[in-house]
């Protein structure tokens, strides 16, 4: 059974860099963008308007600004997940767009597959934050800083490190040595799906392989499991 596309919304001002980033987004499959916007309020409007699944949003806007605009996203529609695009990654800048609500960041300029991960990664319930933003989304966890809400922090931490539930169960059967149809037959899911997650596994544990990527997770103790029972061929 035909995957429906991806529906994006691409926030951006520079004309030219929506331009280049709509035509790499469009030629891939399963992606598909539905709406533009050029300023926070007009992503607003937009998210009302159309089917959307997730938001690309750049920080730098006119007018309110790509981080009110996140945090007034998030307010009006708490489910749909919003990556941040940005040409910095500040930890002043990490401190407000989780307080924001926003599920991760991409540097401008990342390699279009990985940004194509991400924006599947975060549609599908997970996060994509890199060293210097969960670096400080653990210092701001132990100091208890009063810019965020500890229980957020605590909940972004869970997603960021600590793989999803969805990635934990994923590896699991990994380290089993079932196949991505078997995973998915497993879990009721495509085995489309189960590559995405698997991609996006690997990028967290900045893993070489599979068997590697179950290895560094136990040694972690993100998942338990019984060594002698991983796949290693």
């Amino acid at each position: 059974m035909p995957s429906t596309g991806l529906k994006i919304l691409l926030v951006e001002d520079d004309e030219l860099f929506l331009l280049g980033l709509r035509v790499r987004l469009q030629q891939e499959p399963g992606l598909e963008v539905v709406g533009e916007a050029e300023d926070g309020e007009t992503a607003i409007e937009l998210v009302s308007q159309c089917p959307i699944d997730i938001v690309l949003l750049d920080v730098g806007l006119p007018g309110i600004g790509g981080i009110e605009a996140c945090r007034q996203i998030k307010q009006q529609h708490p489910k749909l997940p919003v990556l941040i695009l940005t040409s910095h990654s500040q930890q002043a800048l990490i401190s407000r767009l989780i307080e924001a609500g926003a599920q991760g960041y991409c540097l401008k300029g990342i390699p279009a597959e990985k940004l194509v991960l991400a924006l599947r990664s975060v549609a599908a319930g997970a996060s994509w934050w890199d060293e210097t933003a969960t670096k400080e989304i653990r210092s701001q966890f132990k100091s208890n800083s009063t810019c965020l809400n500890l229980e957020e922090v605590s909940n972004t931490l869970s997603s960021v490190n600590p793989l999803t539930q969805r990635e934990q169960e994923i590896l699991l059967l990994l380290a089993e040595g079932q196949t991505n149809q078997q995973i998915a037959n497993v879990l009721y899911i495509t085995s489309g799906t189960v590559r995405v997650h698997v991609h996006a596994i690997l990028h967290k544990l900045e893993a070489r392989d599979r068997t590697q990527a179950v290895t560094i997770a136990i040694q972690k103790g993100l998942i338990t499991g019984d060594m002698s029972r991983l796949n290693v061929n």
